[in-house]
């Protein structure tokens, strides 16, 4: 990294943070491995454990991550190392999960998160206590009245007015289709953020990264209480089957990355990545 070692110190190993949590089952830690494929490691302070794996300076310092940040495969490769380390987490217990590419040059700046930021991390860990992140998400179902436009055949008027006049139908029919498609979307929603803990609608995903043959038209994540999973999921299909114009994908449990506003803010020596 950048910054001179502190003296004292072995060196700048640097240590990539995962989350933090109440405790850290060792035989969770020793489940997963970390970015450099070694073991993780529980930094104790203030009645709370942040849990890391070590970052050399050589790929996670901050000229390194810089560049690294900017190659999707690697980028790719981080971010499922990142994610598998919490969602091990998450199966433990509440963890609060950092940003991805949050790294500290040595366990006292990770002890000291903890001690400034004891108050905000409990209240969160609170929070998510019994409590899981489930995604939804809806894509466009193309409508009957697109299908019956693109049928129609020649008229009176000729080969050219009747082509015109079925592209016009074929438009229309889209829009009112992408229309009718948003507004379910909202109710879908609506819906399903007035039965779980919390809710939070993310930008659609491009069809191109969501790989589906529709566009996405809801992107949401509900915080779930863990003994109403049955009465969510149920649902999830009532509503599918109430609003046709939306075909319906639940996904997760996930840990909670949607909720966890009070995650640690980006240290002195950290490179902050895109948001997770």
């Amino acid at each position: 990294m950048s910054a001179e070692p502190v003296p004292g110190d072995p060196g700048p190993a640097g240590y990539w943070l995962h989350g933090v949590a109440r405790e850290a089952d060792p035989a969770t830690l020793a489940a997963v491995t970390g970015m450099d494929g070694g073991p993780l490691r529980a930094v104790p302070a203030a009645g709370l454990v942040a849990v890391v794996s070590t970052a050399p300076p050589a790929e996670y310092g901050e000229e390194a991550l810089r560049r690294n940040l900017e190659d999707l495969t690697w980028l790719e490769r981080a971010a499922r190392a990142h994610h598998e380390v919490v969602a091990a987490l998450s199966r433990a217990g509440a963890v609060v999960p950092t940003r991805l590419a949050t790294v500290y040059r040595d366990e006292r700046g990770v002890a000291r998160l903890l001690a400034e930021r004891r108050a905000e991390l409990a209240a969160t860990l609170d929070r998510l206590t019994g409590r899981a992140e489930w995604g939804v998400k809806g894509y466009a179902v193309p409508g009957a009245t697109a299908r019956a436009a693109a049928g129609g055949g020649a008229t009176p008027e000729g080969a050219g007015a009747a082509y015109l006049r079925r592209r016009r139908s074929e438009l229309t029919a889209r829009d009112e289709g992408q229309r009718a498609a948003a507004e379910a979307a909202a109710a879908v929603h609506d819906a399903l953020a007035g039965y779980a803990v919390a809710a939070r609608r993310h930008a659609p995903q491009d069809r191109r990264l969501s790989g589906a043959p529709t566009a996405m038209v809801l992107n949401g994540a509900y915080l779930v209480d863990v003994p109403t999973l049955g009465g969510f999921t149920g649902l999830v299909a009532a509503l599918a089957g109430r609003h046709p114009e939306v075909r319906l994908e639940l996904t997760g449990p996930w840990p909670a990355y949607s909720f966890a506003e009070d995650r640690p803010p980006e240290p002195a020596l950290t490179v902050k990545g895109p948001a997770w």
